[in-house]
């Protein structure tokens, strides 16, 4: 299938590995432009130069550097139509364990800098006539996760605001959503489970295994797709089954 992705202008956030790694990798064999962005100077450019990309160095929780990536890429490419939000989460905090200082950094990480990246894409995003903003949140946003307090609190924040806005601008012809990924085999897996995951964690997975981040990166470039433009406001999870939920 033809994803009409060709000649579409895209930031990939937290692009230098894993899943953003594998979004970006993904839109690039589509044909589309794409800045990478992350704070890690050398892989980022390396990783950049690998795939045709172009890269942008900068921390995303510094509010002047929100503007800079957008400006990069229609400075670039003449125009934005896909923005991908994707960061690392907080630390691993159970509940009874989170501090008033471990909800404020991730606010600080995952929340405001996803609100200044919209505020100032929107424009290009309404040129666009097909604008898509896609968030790489967790399964914990719909079923909360062992350990990870403080990811699924804030992550929650960002999907209720992704929700509120596809409802404001559905008739810019601007789609939102949000992908769940389930285990995937990254760096923070390993970082929630050195020692890999435990039989019985995995056990609740249907599939029977961890997922990869080319398979999250399949999906999103589904999403950001004119192919795309009558799902929105959904948050759709990635995850080999495990969910137990209805909806």
């Amino acid at each position: 299938m033809d994803l009409e992705l060709r000649g579409r202008a895209a930031i990939v956030c937290g692009s230098s590995s894993g899943i953003g790694l594998a979004i970006a990798r993904r839109l690039t064999a589509e044909g589309a432009d794409v800045i990478m962005t992350a704070r890690r100077r050398d892989v980022l450019q390396q990783r950049a130069s690998e795939l045709g990309a172009v890269a942008h160095v900068a921390d995303l929780t510094d509010a002047d550097a929100v503007d800079g990536v957008v400006h990069t890429a229609v400075a670039e490419f003449g125009r934005l139509d896909v923005v991908v939000w994707n960061t690392g989460g907080p630390a691993p905090e159970a509940a009874k364990d989170i501090s008033e200082g471990s909800v404020l950094a991730g606010v600080d990480s995952l929340v405001l800098p996803l609100i200044r990246l919209v505020r100032a894409s929107l424009p290009h995003l309404r040129s666009s006539g097909a604008g898509r903003i896609l968030a790489v949140t967790a399964t914990g946003v719909k079923e909360p996760m062992p350990n990870l307090g403080v990811s699924s609190m804030v992550r929650n924040a960002s999907t209720a605001y992704l929700k509120s806005l596809s409802r404001d601008v559905g008739r810019d012809g601007i789609t939102v959503n949000c992908l769940a990924p389930g285990y995937i085999q990254t760096g923070r897996v390993e970082q929630v489970f050195p020692g890999g995951l435990p039989p019985e964690v995995l056990d609740g997975v249907p599939a029977g295994r961890v997922g990869t981040p080319d398979e999250i990166a399949d999906v999103a470039a589904f999403l950001v797709s004119p192919r795309a433009s009558y799902v929105s406001g959904v948050t759709l999870n990635v995850d080999g089954g495990m969910a137990r939920y209805l909806y």
